[in-house]
């Protein structure tokens, strides 16, 4: 199966957990939309912000409003990108017409691209992030992942073969992405993450990843003993607002990038659209490889791994 519908699949069972969302609130009237920030902006700015949303089509084609776009499905990250737009330009104290068409400018009004194999660069933070293969490799791969997706545990041993292969040209940087439609993926994230503030992100990624999806509390904090981390100050990272604010983060970066799925991989800064398999990669980092060596177009480097 390629990636493309691998995240097909995932979107589908994220859209049903969205059209539920719809039951409980009504988007024409809604004064919070999920994920969009609206802290910073006047009343009147509020206003503004929502009257836009409800009136703009979403540009993913749906045929739905923005703002009904992110109360029916969540995993839009073109609703999600084009209203942050529109907010990020009101705080700059643009009028209503400069908001709108700041995000007709931006990159989310072009809708999916899902025919190139890759897409436009957009810029992704990186700061602080687990990564594994040498800081000054050419080749950035960005990884957003789900520890309980069965496509992400497909796709692992095909990017640990393509570090191999590569062990001096790619290095690859991990974002959590855990799907509401996975009951203990998101656990499972503030674990990666509570292991990556003791040094150990990498094999509690692989300990995770060997579970095969069947997690649960008690198997993860078995899986972190066995690593010899500090116990306590595990349990304390995992159930920190610190651990659930950064895998918060993750998820919008990954939403203003444009992942609507896992596994999602970048390459430079580019969305890749192929078959997640060393034949389907090879062929795609050899090119990018040819590139000047300034090529790299992903947002930052890694901040040294926390211990």
């Amino acid at each position: 199966m390629s990636a493309r519908a691998w995240k097909l699949a995932a979107v589908c069972s994220l859209c049903v957990l969205g059209a539920a969302l719809l039951l409980a609130q009504d988007w024409s009237t809604a004064t919070s939309l999920p994920s969009v920030d609206l802290t910073g902006l006047t009343a009147a700015q509020k206003s503004t912000a929502l009257s836009i949303l409800r009136a703009q089509p979403c540009p993913c084609a749906c045929g739905m409003k923005v703002a009904e776009c992110r109360v029916k499905d969540t995993s839009c990250s073109y609703s999600l990108g084009w209203a942050l737009a529109v907010v990020d330009s009101l705080k700059q104290g643009h009028t209503k017409a400069e908001a709108i068409a700041a995000a007709e400018k931006s990159r989310f009004a072009r809708g999916p691209q899902p025919d190139r194999l890759l897409e436009d660069p957009v810029a992704i933070p990186l700061a602080g992030a687990p990564l594994t293969g040498p800081e000054s490799a050419r080749i950035t791969l960005v990884e957003f992942s789900d520890f309980q997706c069965p496509f992400c545990l497909a796709a692992t041993p095909q990017l640990k073969a393509i570090l191999k292969l590569y062990p001096t040209q790619v290095k690859l940087i991990f974002k959590e992405f855990p799907l509401d439609s996975h009951s203990q993926a998101a656990l499972a994230a503030h674990a990666a993450l509570a292991a990556h503030k003791q040094g150990k992100f990498w094999p509690m990624h692989d300990a995770l990843i060997a579970q095969k999806g069947h997690l649960s509390r008690q198997t993860i904090l078995a899986l972190a003993s066995g690593l010899g981390m500090d116990m306590k100050r595990f349990e304390t990272d995992m159930d920190s607002p610190e651990i659930k604010h950064a895998v918060e983060r993750d998820l919008v970066d990954g939403a203003r990038a444009g992942v609507n799925g896992t596994p999602t991989i970048f390459i430079n800064g580019q969305r890749y659209n192929g078959a997640l398999t060393v034949e389907g990669l090879k062929p795609v980092l050899d090119a990018e490889l040819k590139h000047p060596a300034n090529g790299v177009k992903t947002a930052s480097s890694p901040a040294p791994r926390p211990h």
